[in-house]
Order: structure tokens, then sequence, then C-alpha cells
């Protein structure tokens, strides 16, 4: 697996807001995610090398499907519904296991303390945005939260960070967008917005040098915030 090395790149402007992704951002739902449909793949002789999954992250499966991969992969059909309910609830087991991404919680209130506005801006939907981030207990931090059905198109279609701008009155050039897939960085740039990539465990194969900033961690972000 080819890793992309990172350059951590000082910020050289005050954004007036944060936009965050969730997914791989605020909590590693990616992992569970990832894992519960690699055990699929595996269980029917087959891989998912991480370098194909993550073209549907930040996304969706109507980007790049892994279930029509494995069926054209293996020559079958699925009951992908029944499968789906088994993988989600093995998902939601784990995941509701952690805590937020190191560095969430003090870049929050940092961002509190400095009166930088912060949203999130996620292709998933509010049910499981907001469960997560109430479970989290972090909603207070957040100015608007917006979702799969609050625009018209998911990332990588600009709609969903052109309606948080909307939502905010800024101008995109003052929203820092935080973002862990490429989906995600195109879909921020084609809103006008400047991104910072945060990599994590599934997406640090991407090739993120078209980001305006790159960071290992919130942690880092945060001290150069």
């Amino acid at each position: 697996m080819k890793h992309y090395p990172l350059g951590i790149h000082p910020l050289h402007m005050k954004p007036s807001a944060l936009l965050f992704d969730f997914d791989g951002i605020l909590l590693d739902t990616e992992w569970s995610i990832y894992q519960s449909i690699q055990n699929v793949f595996l269980e029917n002789g087959h891989d998912l090398p991480l370098e194909q999954y993550v073209q549907c992250i930040g996304s969706d499966f109507n980007t790049w499907s892994p279930e029509t991969h494995l069926e054209e992969l293996s020559g079958k059909s699925f009951d992908w519904e029944k499968i789906g309910i088994e993988r989600n609830l093995w998902i939601r087991q784990e995941i509701a296991k952690l805590d937020a991404m190191p560095g969430v919680r003090e870049t929050l209130t940092h961002c509190q303390e400095k009166k930088i506005r912060c949203a999130v801006v996620s292709s998933s939907s509010h049910d499981w945005v907001d469960r997560w981030i109430d479970q989290l207990q972090l909603s207070s931090y957040f100015e608007e939260i917006i979702c799969r059905g609050d625009a018209p198109r998911i990332k990588p279609a600009p709609d969903l960070y052109l309606e948080a701008l909307r939502r905010l009155s800024l101008p995109a050039a003052e929203c820092l967008v935080i973002e862990d897939s490429l989906n995600g960085l195109k879909s921020a740039h084609a809103a006008g917005c400047p991104v910072a990539a945060i990599p994590n465990r599934i997406t640090s194969c991407i090739d993120f040098s078209a980001a305006q900033y790159q960071f290992t961690s919130l942690l880092e972000f945060q001290k150069n915030l």
C-alpha cells in the first residue's frame, strides 16, 4: 500500500469558520465500516484493498460500489439487504465503544474561545451523524449540521458545502474545510473553500497534494490554528 508523505503547512489564514467532515474526522467510523465489508469479501475468497475501497469514502456506493465489485469478482449475487442488517449491527456496536478522534475536543474548545464558527458537513444521513455527535456530547459546538438530504447532491458535488456557506452567510474563502477523503476535497474545492486534509488509517493511501494544508491529526492542526 502506498502512503503519501504529509507536508505540515502552517496556516496562513485566519478562518471565520471551520467546516468539519464527520466520518473519519470527528469519529473513526470508517475503519469499522471497512472491516465489515472486507470480511464479506474474505468470506467469499477475495480481498478489498484500501486503494479501491477509498473511492467511495466521503460519498456513497453510487460513486463506487464494493457490492457491485464483489459480484463482478465472484460471479455471484448476494442478499445485500440481509448482509447490510448484520453489518450495521456490528458496525454500530464497534463504533459505540469509541471516543472522538484525537484533537477533536481540543480543536472545538479552541474555536469556541477564539470565536471561530463551526459546522459539520457530511454525506452521511442526519440519523447517523446526529446520533453520534449527541452521544459524544459535541452538539453545542456546532452552529450547523448539514447532511445528506439538506442539498440536492452529496460529495464530490459541491452542494453540501454551498449549503453550509449559505447558512453561515460567509464567503467560501473564509471557511476552512477539514476533510479526510478525495471526494470531500473535490467537493470543498468545487464550492471554493480551502481544505486542510487530515487522513486517517483508511485514507492515508490517498494523495492529498491538492489540499492547501495537510496535517497528521487534529491535534497537529489545532497547534497551527
